[in-house]
């Protein structure tokens, strides 16, 4: 499919948002929070309900752009609990390869382990696809994509248990007791022990983050894709920022609760997300099937006739 170069659609989005937010602004912030959140906030902002005449000359679109651009705009609110899950992933690349170093490694790598990932991800996949959900099909149970992001942030959460309880019993262990880090002389445990760890990692990755592009992909307009993409990217930056702010954790001796805090945050971010987005995953199929709407990338003195309307006479 090739498509004509056009200006960055982002614009019209948000005048989309402002046309739709008119008359709901209250200086009470709750009361503007239910106004912005209401049930008639994006249809009352269709074309359909205006005639030609008073339709901004912007509005080049139809009744299916706006409700593209509704569940565009949901698909980003999914993605505002991602930091949390990020924070979790990044320690595959740098707290539990420094655990590692303070384990018997019998001459392998630190990061010998952290390979388990990939190859479990490889694994877990056609075995998922082919297996785990045609047979939850058949039992009538639709592990529909908000459920596998949820499910994605409690197996991370399990993940850094396992972190954690590895890190207890490597100071238990180590002839430095909780410096183990630096210790010349490291524990008894084996680095192996750490594979679970990575494993549940692989799972939580296929469950939130492949499914997290997958969302943003579908979810989109066709002509805000990227649009949406980025803002699903943009929360590896705010985890970055969330890891920095805890880094002091990640220190001896206090790395049991750098993986216990993780494990909490990301338990905490699967109930919360799961509160949150369970209603729109009652929606899951009503937004998959919207119908294929028109838009134009350009200002017009007349606006196009609309789906449903005729032509004006010449």
């Amino acid at each position: 499919v090739r498509q004509a170069p056009a200006g960055s659609v982002l614009a019209n989005a948000l005048r989309l948002v402002r046309f739709a937010s008119k008359g709901r602004f209250s200086w009470n912030p709750r009361q503007w929070y239910r106004n912005m959140t209401a049930e008639g906030f994006w249809t009352d902002a269709l074309p359909s309900k205006y005639s030609i005449e008073e339709r901004p000359s912007w509005m080049t679109w139809d009744d299916a752009w706006v409700m593209e651009v509704r569940r565009g705009f949901k698909a980003c609110k999914v993605f505002l609990l991602y930091p949390i899950y990020w924070v979790c992933y990044n320690s595959i690349n740098n707290n539990l390869i420094s655990q590692a170093g303070s384990m018997t490694r019998n001459g392998l790598p630190n990061e010998v382990v952290s390979n388990l990932d990939p190859f479990a991800i490889l694994i877990f996949i056609p075995i998922l696809d082919l297996f785990v959900y045609p047979a939850l099909r058949r039992f009538g149970i639709n592990f529909t994509p908000l459920k596998r992001i949820c499910a994605g942030f409690f197996t991370a959460s399990l993940s850094m248990v396992g972190a954690a309880i590895i890190q207890y019993y490597i100071y238990k262990t180590s002839p430095c007791g909780y410096q183990a880090t630096n210790c010349d002389d490291p524990s008894p445990l084996n680095i192996w022990i750490q594979a679970p760890v990575y494993i549940l990692i692989a799972l939580s990755e296929i469950f939130a983050s492949i499914t997290g592009l997958e969302y943003a992909f579908t979810k989109a307009p066709k002509n805000m894709k990227s649009l949406v993409m980025s803002v699903f990217l943009f929360m590896t930056a705010i985890s970055n920022a969330i890891g920095e702010a805890l880094i002091a954790l990640s220190e001896d001796p206090l790395l049991i609760w750098n993986y216990g805090v993780f494990a909490v945050l990301s338990f905490a971010a699967g109930c919360l997300f799961w509160l949150w987005f369970h209603k729109l995953d009652a929606e899951e199929d009503a937004l998959n099937n919207l119908n294929e709407s028109k838009y134009e990338d350009e200002k017009r003195t007349e606006p196009a006739p609309f789906a449903g309307e005729k032509a004006p006479a010449a």
